[in-house]
């Protein structure tokens, strides 16, 4: 419990500092993923092109996942037009009939877009290094659904923030980069809140509009920590995972899957060299054995300790203190 305080009052820290940037009397709910510009610099932008070259090159350092990306963009897997009427946003499907997948988002140019092409790749993978693996053995459960996606996230989100071309331009992408923690720690934990006290008040009958608003309020300041001054009462309505009635909790494995990919890209930090055998192992036995089983057996940690996570929140803990540092250095210029 002192550890989810921890990591709640880390991206507390960033909220406040944003406030500040934005010259706000305090945060409300849409002020937490508006963009920051500092300066009179340009945000970093990408063509479609540059962005999946972009890709390619920082995945480098995982040849197979270098070459099966290559192999997914060239053959046009990708359906990446912005037009109108075209919700935001990405999504990814498998054609298991043709060992394939097919990825579909709308990309604007921005480098948040960049890292979302690159986290649908990443679910175009997991599926292609099942394909060799008995049918049965193909389908994994929700809580590791979100675990290659958000490592190859990762990866790309990390190489905007190196690639900036200036402290104002470094600051807006770790504003980005930040708004996944805050997702994953507040917003969601707020949706599982929500959908839990949900499940619970409709054991009493059916549950109003009104008491949904209501539940949705009271999960929202829950999770986010007193952090804001207005919340999203109507939240339940617009998102879509709340109305697949197939998966209860299917908020869940983001976050899941956001700490599990920063575990796993934590032991990769620590042993570089021959990485990508143990991860591809890793995930072609995402179907076929429980998590604790997947860490012991390929990388030999035990995510009962707290000390797997621990390592991962570590990353996003940095990427919280060089925000913080930056944004001060530049408000003092």
């Amino acid at each position: 419990m002192a550890s989810c305080l921890r990591q709640q009052t880390t991206i507390c820290d960033v909220l406040k500092k944003k406030q500040q940037l934005l010259q706000l009397d305090s945060l409300a709910w849409q002020d937490v993923d508006a963009p920051l510009s500092v300066g009179d610099h340009e945000a970093m932008t990408f063509t479609y092109d540059e962005a999946c070259d972009f890709i390619i090159k920082h995945f480098s350092a995982f040849p197979k996942l270098t070459a099966f990306t290559k192999h997914a963009l060239e053959n046009r897997w990708v359906e990446a037009e912005d037009r109108n009427d075209k919700r935001p946003g990405g999504y990814c499907t498998s054609l298991p009939e043709f060992d394939e997948s097919r990825i579909f988002m709308t990309f604007t140019g921005s480098a948040s877009d960049t890292s979302t092409l690159a986290h649908e790749l990443g679910h175009a993978f997991h599926s292609d290094v099942l394909t060799d693996v008995p049918y049965l053995n193909q389908h994994y459960a929700m809580n590791v659904a979100e675990t290659a996606s958000t490592f190859a996230e990762t990866i790309i989100a990390n190489a905007t923030v190196q690639s900036a071309r200036s402290d104002e331009e470094k600051l807006s992408l770790l504003n980005n980069k930040l708004e996944g923690a805050t997702a994953m720690f507040m917003n969601i934990h707020a949706r599982f809140i929500f959908e839990d006290n949900f499940y619970k008040a409709r054991k009493n009958g059916v549950v109003s509009h009104e008491q949904l608003s209501k539940l949705m309020t009271v999960a929202q300041k829950e999770a986010f920590h007193g952090a804001l001054n207005t919340y999203h009462p109507h939240f339940w309505s617009s998102k879509l995972h709340f109305f697949i009635d197939d998966v209860p909790f299917y908020n869940f494995p983001y976050t899941f899957g956001y700490l599990f990919s920063l575990g796993i890209y934590a032991e990769y930090l620590k042993q570089p060299k021959n990485f990508e055998e143990k991860y591809i192992a890793l995930l072609k036995d995402t179907g076929a054995m429980t998590v604790e089983d997947l860490a012991m057996k390929h990388l030999g940690v035990d995510v009962t300790n707290v000390d797997f996570w621990a390592e991962g929140v570590k990353l996003m803990a940095k990427d919280v203190d060089q925000f913080i540092a930056l944004a001060d250095q530049l408000e003092n210029n």
